[in-house]
């Protein structure tokens, strides 16, 4: 076999521990949050402190193995991510949890910001299609089993397995990249942009620290509008420190491309809505409708294998219909198919909600592979690092902020919502009476079964009934809030993505189709 296919191969496999590692989490999250006694904050913290790192450092990390090399770091990213899982499967508490998931965004960052290079730098033409092409299948893959796989180790081992599962995958990894894959760099890189990852590291986080925890400490107060603000002001520094730089790890002349910056749109949008809603799926399968994360697992079934099916065929799609198309298709699928899941009510089962899984499924496997192919077919191939770490820092941005933003909505719904209910049914004092001042602090992670057990038979019944309601309705509104998301970015790809920005690569036999 050639060795660029063993290539493909190595990246694959740290890709597939990567991104089974998103999914298995998610079906994870209520019995993490039993075990360890979480709140929703915490939900959202184990969530996001893994895509927040990824964030913060991807840019960074692409620079860096366009200055040492990419087999290098990507070899590293491996072991460092390994490692980090240990930690999570032996966590004691929220905080030793969320400290070993960033960690482990700091092997993913770097696996991330170089799989894409890798694969590029070792195909060209119609190759490069076939790869880009496994490697959406690749994706679609692991998303595929992902739930399944989680559900079925935290049902029957417990949830910290869920980590310890990386750990025969990275050894295998990183032995199959010591020896299979090439070494590769940009003669061109000279230094890493210590004040980008800065400025750009802290913006994030104090954008997403406000919106996860603006509902509790108040939007008006001086601690949240002190983080927007500063947000704002580092994301300024950062655009200003970019701009001075010769060679900056975030080219922000890249975005006068239109087809960049329509890719960068597209992979905001992606994240932001669908994927950003696994959580909240997740919380009402399990803590709503009362399913095991193994039951969980198989109901996410028909739309991972759907994305299974369809990434490859998308990937291969791009040599016959153009991208732009593909992209905007991809994203008005995954509006239908969330507008399709809204409508719930306190009585509805999980199949209300199948229409959608495999609309949204179908999307999601049209964008993957055409999206890859966008991201580093529209800067010349020795910059391949830093335009892959660009696009996969758009997505986590838009998964991060997704999350933050869809669950501050979220949670003051469900809050206001059931507190409503309850007082139309004249049994709020005697609920609020009955759980001692802890009913707010549980209302959107769904976890008010205990709670519901030490109260009398009709406050019981009135708060289950009430948060049901709230609960389907707060996920309701955030479906329509992600579906404007989808067709928001099925625009931008449409609008942007052009068969003119495009750049042939050395020995290209074939491209993506005309614009």
């Amino acid at each position: 076999m050639e060795q660029k296919w063993w290539t493909l191969i190595a990246v694959c496999v740290g890709i597939f521990m990567l991104l089974i590692d998103i999914t298995v989490v998610n079906v994870a999250l209520p019995s993490i949050q039993r075990s360890l006694h979480a709140s929703f904050s915490d939900l959202q913290w184990v969530v996001n402190t893994y895509a927040l790192m990824l964030a913060a450092l991807l840019l960074t990390a692409g620079s860096l193995a366009d200055l040492f090399g990419r087999k290098l770091l990507f070899t590293v990213g491996l072991v460092i991510f390994t490692a980090a899982s240990l930690t999570c499967g032996l966590a004691q508490s929220p905080l030793m949890l969320n400290a070993s998931r960033a960690v482990q965004g700091i092997g993913g960052a770097i696996m991330l910001a170089t799989s894409l290079a890798l694969i590029a730098e070792a195909f060209r033409g119609r190759d490069r299609a076939t790869a880009f092409a496994a490697y959406g299948a690749v994706v679609g893959a692991a998303v595929a089993v992902g739930p399944l796989v989680g559900g079925a180790l935290t049902s029957g081992l417990g949830w910290r397995w869920i980590f310890f599962v990386n750990l025969p995958i990275g050894v295998g990894g990183v032995i199959l990249t010591i020896r299979a894959v090439s070494e590769s760099r940009d003669p061109a890189a000279t230094r890493v942009d210590w004040l980008g990852l800065t400025t750009f590291s802290g913006s994030l986080f104090l954008w997403v620290y406000a919106l996860i925890e603006g509902n509790s400490k108040g939007w008006g107060s001086g601690e949240i509008i002190g983080c927007l603000a500063g947000a704002f002001a580092l994301l300024c520094a950062f655009a200003l420190a970019e701009l001075r730089q010769e060679r900056p790890m975030f080219d922000l002349t890249l975005l006068r491309r239109p087809a960049f910056a329509g890719a960068s749109i597209v992979a905001f949008a992606i994240s932001a809505s669908m994927f950003s809603l696994f959580l909240y799926l997740t919380l009402y399968l399990q803590n709503v409708l009362g399913y095991s994360a193994f039951q969980t697992g198989l109901r996410f079934l028909p739309m991972t294998m759907i994305l299974f099916v369809i990434a490859p065929l998308a990937g291969r799609a791009t040599l016959l219909v153009p991208i732009r198309v593909i992209l905007a298709a991809g994203l008005v699928l995954v509006a239908v198919g969330l507008v399709l899941m809204s409508g719930l009510s306190g009585s509805s089962g999980w199949t209300h909600l199948l229409p959608g899984f495999i609309i949204g499924g179908i999307g999601i496997g049209f964008v993957n592979p055409p999206l890859a192919a966008t991201a580093v077919g529209v800067v010349p191939h020795h910059r391949s690092g830093m335009a892959s770490g660009i696009n996969n820092t758009c997505r986590q941005v838009g998964f991060a902020t997704g999350i933050a933003a869809l669950g501050a909505i979220f949670q003051h719904e469900v809050s206001s919502r059931t507190l409503s209910a309850l007082r139309h049914s004249g049994q709020l004092n005697a609920v609020l009476s009955g759980t001692h001042g802890r009913l707010q602090s549980t209302f959107a992670s769904g976890s008010t079964a205990s709670l519901a057990k030490a109260l009398p038979a009709g406050p019981r019944a009135a708060l289950i009934s009430s948060f049901h309601t709230a609960f389907t309705g707060a996920l309701n509104e955030i479906f329509l809030i992600a579906a404007a998301i989808a067709l928001a970015g099925a625009i931008g790809g449409l609008v942007l993505v052009r068969r003119s920005d495009f750049i042939a690569q050395p020995g290209a036999s074939a491209s993506p189709a005309a614009a």
